[in-house]
């Protein structure tokens, strides 16, 4: 039991050096101040404190999330779109290549032969 304690205590500091040494600590500090010196209190802590942090708020993020749906479906229609329309211009450079070259034997076939 007291090794199962002791471990526990471990991870704790690990994790706490951890936080220390990425700047966690007082960047969380700093906002929580500011938050705590606000003469008049903000109606949500959490987005007061998301703004400091320079995170989106929930609706800022749900709208992001909007855009970048309508953004994705608009890609892949004109992805869609390009494989279609180059597809259609393959063909069509294919049915041109055979066309000039169908008009060229028959170009050669009518012209007249030396000597007849």
């Amino acid at each position: 039991m007291m090794r199962y304690k002791e471990e526990k205590e471990a991870k704790k500091e690990a994790f706490r050096k951890y936080l220390d040494s990425s700047g966690a600590v007082d960047a969380l500090t700093k906002v929580l101040v500011a938050l705590y010196e606000q003469n008049d209190k903000p109606a949500s802590a959490l987005e007061f404190i998301q703004q400091k942090l320079s995170c989106p708020s929930i609706s800022d993020y749900e709208k992001l999330q909007a855009d970048y749906s309508d953004l994705q479906n608009k890609y892949n229609d004109l992805l869609a779109a390009h494989h279609k329309i180059s597809k259609e211009f393959e063909e069509m450079k294919s049915s041109h290549a055979l066309a000039t070259a169908s008009r060229k034997e028959t170009t050669e076939s009518e012209s007249p032969k030396d000597g007849i």
